[in-house]
This record gives structure tokens, C-alpha cells and sequence, in this order.
């Protein structure tokens, strides 16, 4: 059987670059979306994992009242964490962030910086509630939020989300009226030799399993092939996403990650590639009777 499959690849080997040619540059693109949805997901899951909300206290707020109000918050239940920053410890993160400029850290002290309560919310539709609640305190000085980052990147998240899912059905099918076309061109090529095998008694399982085998190994091939362009796309542009993305442990990508990528791939080829020759074939036993 084995012997069969090598013989049909031979024969044109033309067509066969042409579909593998073909489903490998679907998957890849299938692949790109994937991977430009999941570093999405990472960067909203980090700004997700930072304060959302922070709350500038006044000077005369008593350690009671910021107490108080601590707990108001945690007691919400839109609320995930809250975090009190003093005075001290403002210094201490303003020195970080500006340590390679002396010149901005020359007059500053503890005084001239507020405490602060920066709180993190279940779910970012929450943050505007949030927000207002904690504007009608009478010791909170100020408030700010991430309300612009957080719900543009969860806006284009979503988008991006329904728009690969329309873009890779398309592809898929792409890939299973492909292989489904030339699979049915190899069998039709093949159509005295299939009837002989029939009339020398060979079984039904004998004649199909080598035109299965050839759709898998298609998808299997292509799937393969788009994972090592897409692994090399990732590396390639890895060093300019790590600087653009400063701050954001994206990169280096986990090995793992990619091997479970690959994974997905190969279920995904090898299913459509399975399919699609499994419908040629039952189209043409259909057409034949």
C-alpha cells in the first residue's frame, strides 16, 4: 500500500509541490493570526496584572480613613486587589524608574510625592465604576486609570479574535477543496487501474487507504513546513518586539509554546488532509457506481 502512495507521488510530482505549496502557506497565515492573538492576550493579561486604578491621597488623609477605605474597596466585589503605597515607597519607585536621570532626582523627596491606593479590578468594565466611587472620597486628591490602554487592547483583542476565526475558515476550506480537487484528479487518472485491482479482488480498505494516506501527508508535510516559517518569522522579529515591547516578558517564546503550536498544526493538516481526500474518494466510488 505504502508502495502505491510513493508510486502516485512519482507520477506528478507537480501537483503534489502545488498542494503542499498551497496548505502550507494556509496554515502558516492560520499560524500568524494564532501567534499575533496570543502575544495580544499576554499584553493584556500584563496591564491586566498591574494596578488599573490608582488614587492619589491628600497629605492630611489619617492612616484610619486610608484604612477605611481599603477595606470599602476590597469589600466590592469588582475589585481584585489594593495595594497602599506611602510616601517612602512612592520615593523609593520614582528613584527606579528615573535612576539614569540624576538630574530629575536631585530635588525630589518623600514629601513632594502623595500616598496612593492602587487597586485592580476583577474585570476591566469595572474600572469606570471603580473610578467614580473613588473620586467621592473626600481624601482622595486625584485618580488616575488605564482605562484608554486596557480597553483598546481588549477591544482589538476581540476584534482580531473574530476576524482570524472568519480568516482561518476560509483557509481551511481553502485547504480541503485543494486537496479534495487534486485528490480527485489522482483518482480519476487512476480510474482502469482501480477497476482491475477491484476485479483481481483487492479490498475496498486496499484501494483507498494509500489515497488517504496521501491527503494526510499533505497536511502533515504543511504543517510542518508552516511551523519552521512561522518559528523563523519569531525569531527573526523577536529582537524588535523585545525593545518595542520594553517591560513586557514576552520574549523570549517559550519552546514549549511552540511545540504545542506545532501540535495544533499537525492535528490541523492531518484532519483536513484526511477529509478532504476522504470525500474525493467517496465522491468518485459515488460517481463511478
Amino acid at each position: 500500500m505504502f508502495k502505491n502512495f510513493k508510486k502516485n507521488i512519482r507520477r506528478s510530482p507537480y501537483q503534489s509541490l502545488a498542494v503542499v505549496f498551497n496548505v502550507s502557506l494556509s496554515l502558516f497565515l492560520i499560524c500568524v493570526f494564532f501567534l499575533i492573538g496570543a502575544g495580544s492576550q499576554a499584553i493584556l493579561n500584563f496591564f491586566e496584572s498591574k494596578p488599573q486604578v490608582i488614587a492619589y491621597l491628600k497629605d492630611e488623609a489619617k492612616p484610619q480613613e486610608i484604612e477605611l477605605l481599603k477595606s470599602k474597596m476590597e469589600q466590592t466585589n469588582k475589585v481584585k486587589e489594593v495595594s497602599f503605597i506611602s510616601k517612602d515607597k512612592a520615593l523609593e519607585i520614582y528613584k527606579d524608574l528615573f535612576k539614569d536621570k540624576p538630574v530629575l532626582l536631585e530635588m525630589v523627596t518623600a514629601k513632594f510625592l502623595p500616598a496612593s491606593l492602587e487597586v485592580s479590578t476583577e474585570d476591566i468594565s469595572s474600572l469606570k465604576t471603580v473610578s467614580d466611587e473613588l473620586k467621592k472620597e473626600s481624601i482622595v486628591e486625584d485618580v488616575d486609570f488605564q482605562e484608554d490602554v486596557v480597553s483598546t487592547l481588549s477591544s482589538w483583542l476581540d476584534t482580531l479574535r473574530k476576524f482570524g476565526l472568519a480568516i482561518a475558515g476560509f483557509l481551511l476550506l481553502n485547504c480541503f477543496l485543494t486537496i479534495m480537487v487534486i485528490s480527485g484528479m489522482r483518482i480519476s487518472q487512476r480510474k482502469d487501474e482501480i477497476e482491475t485491482l477491484k476485479l483481481l479482488g483487492a479490498s475496498s480498505w486496499y484501494i483507498r487507504f494509500p489515497l488517504y494516506f496521501e491527503g494526510v501527508f499533505y497536511g502533515l508535510v504543511s504543517a510542518f513546513v508552516s511551523w519552521g516559517l512561522s518559528y523563523l518569522a519569531v525569531l527573526y522579529l523577536a529582537p524588535f518586539l523585545k525593545q518595542f515591547l520594553a517591560g513586557i516578558s514576552i520574549f523570549p517564546v517559550n519552546p514549549v509554546f511552540m511545540l504545542e503550536v506545532l501540535a495544533g498544526l499537525v492535528v490541523l493538516g492531518v484532519s483536513v488532509g484526511f477529509f478532504s481526500s476522504m470525500m474525493a474518494v467517496f465522491w468518485f466510488m459515488k460517481s463511478s457506481r
